[in-house]
């Protein structure tokens, strides 16, 4: 049996306003040839199919139709889709009936009265499979299962949850078919994009450890963090990663989607072997210079020697530049150099010198950059910052009352 592992396509993104349409259009279409060529019996996907909660019509359609062509094109094929903590579990379960006429398998949440639910077991070309497909966790979601005597624990819940589901899929697994595991979390370890991935729980509880995976996993399919990467050194356990960059700190990621299959040997155990296969890039991302600032008349000059020309898809393009270098013209002179590019640009990043003066504080000329913190850490700050509060720590109740806010309000976008 042959499977192939992808995740977090966030159809939908606008990356700083530009649309990418074309760019999931092109990985749609590298991604139906893959599947012919490598024929391919399950397509899994680990969660972040949208970029938000509410995608528009247009990102739903461009799922719903390479739902469609997949299915076209490959017969046999079943596809698994997990919800990420981008996405709504409510949308992607209204689509549940349309999607079961193309062998699409949907799991938007877990249910603690019925764990089996999340178990699924797929029969296709005399070829079976016991797939735990394990959507992103929300404290809400498992809240029964994470009481400790010390108070709620997400770790403890997300392990319990797991272990719930395990149990229901080594029952059904008598005849010792290639069990997987699919989740959407972030495995301790991981490397986690810059900028582009918040994180999942605050207080320093959003790491879970490898071991929920069970010891008789055959492959561990993960979504989340953008970067295509194995989880506590075992080959069987990775992160497929993104298509296409998700942010200019992921501009020298390497994309892939991970073609994995199962073999059964004279005494019936399984072999799983892990090929990644790398996606082309349909659209580069560019940040010039690409080292230190430089004057702001050398990177014009580095903006002009761009050559685009042989681009299909506009590559994108965000520039840095000192604050002392932003007169009155700094904008006209970028505009200037950019005129006749086939580029979309990104903007300016301003770059502030630093003084031996300065103090620790952190300072952002990029606003973008401040939804990406941890509201736990924004809490500290706001504590060392403020002068009745000085060299106090975050109290343990205060904590809760923030991820308590941060659950419930992340639980009103999903309705």
């Amino acid at each position: 049996m042959k499977v192939l592992h992808t995740s977090d396509w966030h159809l939908g993104q606008q990356f700083y306003e530009h649309d990418r349409r074309d760019e999931h259009a092109a990985f749609f279409t590298w991604l139906l040839s893959t599947l012919v060529e490598q024929h391919i019996d399950i397509l899994l996907v680990a969660g972040d199919i949208y970029h938000t909660a509410t995608p528009s019509a247009s990102a739903e359609n461009q799922l719903y139709q390479f739902i469609k062509d997949a299915k076209k094109r490959c017969p046999q094929l079943h596809v698994v889709i997990i919800a990420g903590n981008h996405d709504s579990a409510n949308r992607i379960l209204a689509a549940l009936p349309l999607l079961a006429q193309f062998d699409t398998h949907v799991v938007g949440r877990f249910d603690i009265t019925n764990p089996a639910n999340t178990v699924i077991e797929i029969n296709t070309q005399n070829k079976r499979a016991v797939i735990v497909a394990m959507p992103f966790l929300r404290t809400s979601d498992i809240s029964s299962l994470s009481h400790t005597k010390n108070g709620p624990s997400y770790t403890q819940g997300v392990e319990k949850a797991y272990k719930l589901a395990l149990e229901h899929a080594y029952s059904i697994n008598a005849q010792n078919s290639p069990l997987i595991v699919m989740g959407h979390l972030h495995a301790k370890g991981g490397d986690i994009s810059s900028d582009s991935e918040r994180n999942l729980v605050i207080g320093g509880e959003e790491s879970i450890s490898a071991n929920v995976f069970g010891s008789q996993a055959d492959y561990v399919a993960l979504g989340h963090l953008h970067k295509a990467q194995q989880v506590a050194k075992k080959d069987v356990i990775r992160y497929s990663g993104t298509p296409i960059p998700m942010s200019f700190s992921e501009r020298k990621y390497t994309h892939q989607v991970n073609v994995v299959e199962f073999k059964n040997d004279e005494k019936q155990s399984i072999s799983t072997s892990v090929n990644p296969l790398y996606i082309p890039r349909s659209a580069e991302v560019i940040i010039l210079p690409e080292g230190e600032c430089v004057p702001l008349s050398e990177l014009c000059e580095q903006i002009k020697a761009l050559d685009t020309s042989q681009h299909t898809i506009a590559p994108y393009l965000r520039v840095k530049l000192k604050s002392s270098d932003t007169d009155t013209t700094f904008r006209e002179q970028i505009e200037q150099a950019l005129e006749g590019k086939h580029i979309k640009f990104c903007g300016i990043e301003r770059v502030r010198e630093q003084t031996t003066t300065s103090d620790n504080c952190a300072v952002f000329e990029d606003l973008s950059e401040i939804e990406m913190l941890n509201p736990l850490n924004l809490l500290e700050q706001a504590f060392a910052n403020d002068k009745d509060m000085a060299g106090q720590t975050v109290p343990d109740e205060l904590k809760t009352l923030l991820n308590d806010v941060i659950s419930e309000l992340t639980e009103q976008a999903q309705l």
